[in-house]
């Protein structure tokens, strides 16, 4: 009986070796050199850097705008907002009380920027990730009149920005990407 146990111990170790070897270390190697040369940006994160070569943010990761100067991108419900370490939505239903209880104080922030009429959804609701780069027309175009006011811009330019950044989706809604606008938004203001 020992015999059987050894005979069949070895091949169980090599294959384990052997499996550990091709999945651990030689695809993972493979699919990342695959990356690297066929999709090199994005691969890397999709990074957007300013004139003087710094990363700025990610054109795929939202990130948080504080200034009236800039348009505001979603509410974030990963960590402290935009931690790619604590991705995940609230996974608060729409008759939550607790989704109401903090969606309420975001849209009296959103009526005191000057949003008048319905709040877009996307204004005071987290995506599923917590991570959306993007906003919708409607979200972007409901802060056009803050940022014309603050920035001192006639707010029709600004909404024409708006509408010039606007991506149509293979799969759902059009999107504006918050980053984009607000750089569009800092060339135009030079």
């Amino acid at each position: 009986m020992g015999k059987d146990f050894t005979s069949a111990l070895r091949p169980a170790i090599v294959m384990t070796i052997l499996f550990a070897a091709l999945l651990g270390l030689a695809y993972p190697l493979a699919m990342t050199g695959i990356g690297q040369a066929i999709f090199p940006a994005q691969a890397n994160g999709s990074l957007l850097r300013d004139n003087a070569g710094r990363v700025i943010g990610s054109a795929v990761v939202g990130q948080s705008f504080t200034s009236e100067r800039y348009f505001q991108t979603r509410p974030s419900a990963a960590g402290k907002g935009y931690d790619g370490l604590a991705s995940s939505g609230s996974n608060l239903g729409p008759a939550a009380q607790a989704l109401v209880d903090r969606v309420k104080p975001d849209i009296a922030k959103r009526r005191a920027e000057g949003v008048t009429g319905p709040v877009p959804a996307d204004l005071v609701t987290a995506s599923g990730s917590g991570l959306d780069p993007d906003l919708s027309p409607a979200s972007a175009l409901a802060q056009a009149p803050r940022v014309a006011r603050v920035r001192n811009l006639p707010v029709d330019r600004v909404r024409a920005l708006v509408t010039q950044h606007v991506e149509s989706s293979i799969l759902g809604e059009p999107t504006v990407n918050v980053l984009a606008l607000n750089r569009a938004l800092d060339a135009l203001s030079r």
